[in-house]
């Protein structure tokens, strides 16, 4: 019965207008007047104005006003102009200045922002105001923003290193320190997001932790982990920041991350029980699962470091089945890896089915080496230009297009042209910082087919070696209106300052084309006078 009144639901939502795709929900009639109004509200003031000013072009006398004007300006020497040009090309010039600096710190235009912001709003030019939330168009805006927002942040390397058994002995060989102060401030605020909740009073240990998180200095950190399991030695965190930073080896960073599985396995249990008694439990329990998805994880990534591929492999894929939800994580981007390692090219294909958004250089340039791997091993620049290219090797140039027009800083480091540093712990997507995490791993997976990077080289060098910086920002309209503005004032003024008579000449013309239709105050008067003179001659 239940599945009956479902079907009937489904029915009738599938019938009416409101649901149906490219249709806005039926609004009354005062909501259509009101969007009437709104389109069309510019151009009605516009008119009104217009006849406005006709009507009472008598009592303002606008005719003699017009006139005065005329004579006024005609009396103006050169000199004025001079500088009413000069000072318009120097505030033109300034703001021109301003629009450049504010368009290569922000990405935007300062005037078109103020203008969206606050002068179209109040001249009713809001789009949304008739938009429901559930409308299509609305749902494809929000889509589309929520894609936007994904390829731009800034997200966390999903192979980043581990920072006492890899980064620092990068730093005890060359005495540089491998991550900047602001990639290591972007991992605390992560830890901080990841390992901590409002509950954290509530034991002691997970106070100490809190404050631990927040610490700047590894050392002050390690010993509030040590504190912390001096209070509770079942403290998954203080486990989970020891195998992080304590570790000097992969081995001690895998035996720690297991004391921290079996402390977060017992404590996840728990939150479980407990997570519909209060807001605040609900909270503890998203916290318990994100560390033990980050222990997992962890542990996955030093059985493929210590040669265990397909164990790693199967811890990911049981991780990524029991928390479905977690793949903003971008665990399948280690998945892919480890299966590349394995050769494993079929189950590699399968994850790029099921994971392709987002995009990301490992989802890309994945893609392209598998369409790549099938042509590679016999393609020729010689016989493909002279028998042409074939359909597979169409689909590995076009695939290769596809990933070099995501993220073009890629292929320098697989072709080594650029030198491989170690990866930080944050990366730009399509940055430059994305690409170095990108090559650093999967280098070693292009150099194992043959013919893989001659592809590329070829592709690449053919259609994409200009590219520098992708996407390409377009210059706002007005720093193009405020440069030419600038330059157009400048130059009246100068030529005014240099053949002032020429300039006199040309403005007066330019008045006096203007002022055809107005006549003027001498030829009032003497209308005046011959219409009083036939009126007293007539009386």
């Amino acid at each position: 019965m239940a599945d009956g009144d479902g079907l009937g639901e489904a029915a009738i939502a599938a019938a009416s207008p409101a649901s149906a795709p490219g249709l806005s929900p039926s609004l009354g009639w005062r909501e259509r007047l009101r969007a009437g109004l709104a389109g069309t509200g510019a151009s009605l003031w516009f008119v009104a104005g217009l006849g406005l000013l006709y009507a009472l072009r008598v009592p303002l006398r606008l005719c003699e006003n017009l006139a005065a004007v005329t004579v006024f300006l005609n009396s103006l020497t050169p000199k004025f102009y001079v500088a009413l040009t000069g000072t318009s090309s120097l505030i033109s010039g300034l703001i021109f200045i301003f629009e450049w600096w504010y368009f290569h710190k922000h990405g935007t235009s300062f005037i078109e922002q103020v203008s969206v912001s606050h002068l179209r709003p109040l001249m009713g030019g809001t789009e949304s105001s008739i938009s429901e939330p559930g409308s299509p168009s609305n749902n494809r805006e929000s889509e589309t923003s929520r894609q936007n927002l994904s390829e731009c942040k800034v997200w966390r390397n999903p192979l980043n290193l581990f920072r006492g058994a890899e980064y620092r002995r990068y730093t005890w060989v060359t005495g540089k320190e491998p991550l900047t102060y602001y990639d290591m401030n972007l991992s605390a605020q992560d830890h901080q997001t990841f390992f901590t909740c409002d509950t954290d009073f509530l034991r002691p240990s997970d106070t100490v932790m809190q404050k631990a998180w927040r610490e700047r200095n590894p050392p002050a950190r390690i010993k509030a982990a040590y504190q912390a399991l001096e209070l509770n030695n079942d403290c998954a965190t203080a486990y989970v920041l020891l195998a992080e930073e304590e570790a000097t080896t992969i081995v001690d960073a895998e035996r720690l991350f297991k004391q921290a599985l079996k402390a977060g396995e017992t404590i996840y249990r728990r939150s479980q029980q407990c997570q519909h008694q209060s807001p605040q439990h609900e909270a503890q329990l998203r916290r318990d699962t994100n560390v033990l998805v980050y222990i997992k994880r962890r542990l996955a990534m030093c059985a493929r470091k210590l040669g265990r591929i397909r164990e790693a492999v199967k811890i990911m894929r049981d991780l990524m089945k029991e928390f479905p939800p977690l793949t903003m994580l971008n665990i399948h981007e280690n998945l892919l890896e480890s299966l590349l390692e394995l050769q494993a090219y079929a189950d590699v294909q399968a994850v790029l089915a099921k994971y392709d958004v987002p995009k990301s250089a490992a989802i890309c340039y994945t893609a392209a080496l598998l369409k790549t791997r099938t042509v590679s091993d016999k393609f020729s620049p010689e016989t493909a230009s002279r028998r042409g290219l074939s359909t597979a090797e169409i689909n590995a140039v076009e695939a290769i297009h596809r990933a070099v027009e995501f993220n073009p800083h890629v292929p320098k480091y697989l072709l080594e042209m650029k030198s491989l540093i170690l990866p930080p712990e944050h990366i730009l997507k399509r940055g430059d910082s994305e690409a170095i995490a990108y090559a650093f791993f999967h280098l070693q997976h292009w150099k194992r087919i043959e013919g893989a990077l001659h592809l590329l080289q070829c592709t690449w060098e053919g259609t994409f070696h200009h590219v520098s910086v992708y996407p390409k920002k377009e210059i706002p309209f007005f720093i193009h209106f405020t440069a030419g503005l600038c330059s157009s004032t400048a130059m009246i003024a100068f030529l005014t300052h240099q053949f002032p008579e020429i300039m006199g000449v040309f403005a007066k013309a330019v008045l006096g084309f203007s002022c055809l239709q107005a006549p003027s105050v001498s030829e009032q008067n003497t209308q005046d006078l011959k219409s009083e003179a036939l009126g007293v001659s007539s009386g």
